[in-house]
């Protein structure tokens, strides 16, 4: 498994930015409203990454991982979240793109841009989290060879 690349969360933003601007340039109308705070679900899950890859942290450190498995599943977290952090920022700047330009002939999209305009940072702090617990459970003896994407079989 390799860590996290940046274009990967790109590729998966671009993508997400794309479906979304399509699918609320053309069916806006039938669509319900977004919900406000709906982005800001994004910020717990950061905050309790966080708080994860300290805990990490501090216990590779010290070498106090009493669980190896632990540590994977921490990774499989931060990728996972990560990446729903890229597809979100890209799905709440498409939303964005389609309806800044429409605020001021649709009522409804004055509050789907409110919406959007907390989902955003809220992605990128999720985004943030993900690869900062990915960071956290790497070894401290630089064991993560930097230079290369491929583990050796």
């Amino acid at each position: 498994m390799h860590f996290t690349r940046p274009r990967d969360l790109v590729v998966a933003g671009l993508v997400a930015l794309a479906f979304v601007y399509v699918a609320f340039k053309f069916a806006y109308g039938s669509m319900p409203r977004l919900p406000t705070l709906a982005g800001a679900t994004l910020i717990v899950l950061a905050v309790i990454e966080a708080l994860l890859a300290f805990s990490i942290r501090a216990r590779i450190r010290q070498r106090r991982v009493t669980s190896a498995l632990a540590v994977v599943r921490a990774v499989a977290l931060a990728k996972a979240s990560s990446m729903l952090g890229a597809l979100m920022l890209g799905a709440w700047l498409g939303v964005l793109a389609a309806l800044l330009p429409r605020v001021g002939d649709l009522a409804a999209a004055t509050g789907d841009v409110r919406s959007a305009l907390v989902g955003t940072p809220s992605a990128i702090v999720l985004i943030a989290a993900g690869l900062w617990l990915e960071y956290c459970c790497r070894t401290p003896e630089g064991g993560d060879r930097k230079h290369d994407d491929h583990p050796t079989g």
